[in-house]
């Protein structure tokens, strides 16, 4: 071990000589070569053992002697420097203690200034902050009831998809219901934009305010430290000694640096009050507005459901009237196919007396088997009638095809009567019924 530079006259202890033993190896520790048994408790041969050598033992002993004496000997150079610390403080502190309490007087009249000034900010801010607030209540309330008008297009749309056949049409009312989300979608999204930035200007307002307060807290700490070390004479009994106290730190401020310091805190103040009031107004703004668009939707999708309404109505009774007629005509067609069909069995009668006759006259004997002109009569009657079954069979059949035409009409029409009817129970009952409810204009815009 090195020897220190020692300021005691005190004699370092002596580091030991070094002792003989039992026999070593070079690489090992010192070990007992005799035969020793299984269970003596010493190490053989090349082995480590749990205990310490000699040497070892010495060598401890020596280094807590020394580090014993060293510590001695700084402790006495520490308690030289410290009086000659204790003593260059006092003359320093005695030489200033007069300029001090003159320049303390100064800095009393400085700290009250931007005290006051202080005070006054901090009371403009918690001002603004407490409307700033309100106006985020209005958001919040603003926000809620937009609620309200949401579920009721999205309720009108879902209601609307129960229509039937072809009622199911993309129309005006379904674009400005889609439009009508649309809109309350982004007006969602533009006021938890706002009350976000409105909430984030609140915490700027509430953390200038708190930089305000710590800054006025600590003047009012300074002021009252700087009155009471002004009036603190040397034969006070409050009085002690503060080892190190005249020394300068590092994170000092400078007066100039101090002043900047509250002058810097009031500007940023008054720049976030500023900023506060132009986000009221944007509030303001956006309020009106939304509330203006989400109520202007609204109309527009009223005025289409009522015409829509109208359209539905107007269809219905038309088609109440084509079903009327077509049930009229269905009862004059069943009743001419029943005339067609009595028709034809009057050509029975006919039939069968001419084919009888011309049987009969079949059995004429040898020569009075003639074609005369009765024959060429009944043959030509027997054509005619034919002829005219055939006719009849025709137009009964044409007939027929016409009245199932007409009962498919009027199945169609009454199928779309009643999705007309189904339409419109939808549009006026469960969609304009409800949108009774949308909200008033001062409620959209947060006042209630």
């Amino acid at each position: 071990m090195a020897t220190a530079e020692l300021m005691c006259r005190e004699i370092p202890p002596e580091r030991p000589l070094a002792t003989g033993g039992s026999s070593r190896n070079e690489k090992m520790e010192m070990t007992y070569a005799g035969n020793t048994g299984n269970n003596m408790g010493i190490s053989t041969l090349g082995y480590r053992s749990a205990k310490y050598n000699p040497s070892e033992w010495h060598e401890s002993n020596y280094a807590k002697y020394y580090q014993s004496f060293v510590d001695r000997d700084n402790a006495e150079k520490i308690r030289h420097e410290s009086k000659r610390t204790v003593n260059e403080t006092e003359a320093t502190t005695n030489k200033t203690q007069a300029e001090v309490t003159k320049k303390l007087g100064e800095r009393i009249q400085d700290i009250n200034f931007w005290k006051f000034e202080l005070e006054r900010e901090i009371q403009d801010v918690i001002a603004e902050t407490d409307v700033l607030l309100a106006q985020k209540k209005r958001l919040e309330n603003g926000m809620r009831s937009t609620e309200v008008p949401l579920h009721i297009a999205t309720d009108n749309l879902n209601c609307r998809q129960r229509r039937q056949g072809v009622d199911v049409v993309q129309d005006d009312v379904e674009l400005a219901l889609l439009k009508e989300v649309e809109i309350i979608n982004n007006v969602q999204d533009l006021l938890k934009k706002t009350t976000d930035q409105a909430e984030k200007q609140i915490r700027l307002n509430r953390g200038a305010k708190q930089n305000l307060e710590m800054d006025w807290s600590d003047k009012k700490e300074a002021l009252q430290t700087d009155t009471r070390s002004g009036a603190l004479k040397n034969h006070h009994t409050e009085k002690q000694f503060y080892s190190g106290a005249a020394k300068f730190e590092e994170i000092q401020s400078t007066p100039e640096s101090w002043a900047q310091y509250s002058h810097d805190n009031i500007v940023k103040a008054e720049h976030e009050r500023m900023a506060s009031i132009q986000l009221r107004q944007l509030i303001d703004n956006i309020l009106e507005d939304t509330s203006r668009d989400m109520r202007e939707q609204c109309d527009t999708v009223d005025v289409a459901f009522q015409k829509r309404l109208e359209d539905l109505d107007d269809s219905r009774t038309k088609m109440e009237e084509n079903l009327q007629k077509v049930c009229n005509e269905i009862a004059q067609m069943e009743s001419n196919i029943d005339n067609l069909r009595k028709a034809v069995r009057d050509k029975e009668n006919p039939m069968k007396a001419s084919q009888t006759r011309l049987e009969n006259r079949s059995y004429r004997p040898g020569v009075e088997l003639c074609r005369d002109p009765v024959q060429y009569k009944l043959v030509g009657e027997v054509n005619e009638i034919c002829q005219s079954i055939d006719a009849l069979a025709e137009k009964l059949n044409t007939a027929e095809n016409s009245l199932k035409d007409l009962q498919d009409n009027r199945m169609s029409l009454e199928k779309e009567i009643a999705n007309k009817k189904n339409s419109l129970f939808i549009d006026r009952q469960k969609c304009t019924s409800l949108r009774t409810r949308f909200p008033s204009t001062l409620k959209l815009q947060g006042y209630q």
